[in-house]
């Protein structure tokens, strides 16, 4: 039987694009052949983010190698190729736009050797060199304590890595994730880092709405904070088309306020909550910036 297709709620609305500001930001992104997460994951903050000349860039092209049942990204067991020049058209676009917290993130490369850290970890030192002072934020796949030194080394502001949701439900990622691969790896962030006598903010996020239970979500809360996540964001899954996964449920705006305070508690350094939050969604905010 069918998940019925529920009616979105009153506060779920998407401000659609308008302005002189978000315009130039599409411009200078398809003058450098970039692509951000903002249309390739169709997020409902676009309008928002690019308003404020902003955007999270997505690098190793737009295939993805995983089938992730509440993503729209396009898969295959493949992606394609590599661009060396990748990282300098973002840098170029960083300092066209003015931006002052650029977030890469990218799709899985299983099919990669080093599953694109290299690539990733040379995105990163280009930014950061031809725009000193500009702070980065690196949301990467479930790389393992082989995979993570070479982008630890280019001494990223935030490393975030997504547990997606609650442990009964992991089913609806990739078999290839899962909750304790996701908890290996934010614990390799930090032990990494301090072992490299570097100090990293760590940073993870629930999508909320595919039918897990409070208690389920207070207990993963303690899992993630315990593996040493700094930074906790919530936000409401959305079915970006219908070939994916329905929403089980909407979270009202005051369940989202309650299960931040609720984070608080835990002992986060920062807690982003709401129904249109990402994981990049007032990343600058939450990191400090």
């Amino acid at each position: 039987m069918e998940t019925p297709i529920l009616k979105k709620p009153d506060w779920i609305k998407v401000r659609v694009p308008s302005g002189d500001t978000w315009k130039h930001v599409a411009e200078v992104l398809g003058k450098n052949r970039l692509r951000t997460v903002c249309d390739e994951a169709h997020c409902p903050n676009k309008g928002e983010c690019w308003g404020m000349g902003t955007a999270t860039f997505m690098i190793m092209g737009d295939i993805c190698t995983r089938t992730c049942r509440f993503c729209a990204v396009t898969c295959a067991g493949t992606g394609r190729p590599l661009e060396a020049s990748e990282g300098i058209g973002i840098a170029r676009a960083v300092t066209e736009l003015g931006l002052r917290y650029v977030v890469l993130t990218s799709v899985d490369r299983d099919d990669l050797p080093d599953r694109g850290a290299g690539h990733f970890a040379a995105c990163i030192r280009t930014i950061k060199e031809q725009n000193p002072g500009v702070k980065v934020e690196a949301l990467i796949p479930d790389y393992t304590a082989e995979e993570l030194p070479v982008i630890l080394e280019t001494k990223p502001d935030v490393v975030a890595h997504n547990v997606e949701t609650v442990r009964s439900l992991q089913w609806v990622r990739d078999p290839r994730a899962s909750f304790d691969k996701s908890l290996a790896a934010l614990r390799a962030i930090k032990t990494l880092a301090s072992a490299d006598s570097g100090a990293v903010v760590s940073k993870t996020s629930f999508i909320l709405g595919f039918g897990e239970q409070e208690e389920e979500l207070f207990a993963a809360m303690d899992e993630v904070r315990a593996a040493g996540a700094d930074i906790l964001v919530m936000g409401q899954y959305l079915q970006p088309t219908r070939a994916e996964l329905p929403v089980v449920e909407y979270l009202s705006p005051e369940r989202f306020r309650y299960y931040e305070e609720e984070a608080r508690k835990r002992g986060f350094s920062a807690v982003v909550a709401s129904p249109l939050a990402r994981t990049s969604y007032h990343a600058m905010d939450a990191a400090g910036g």
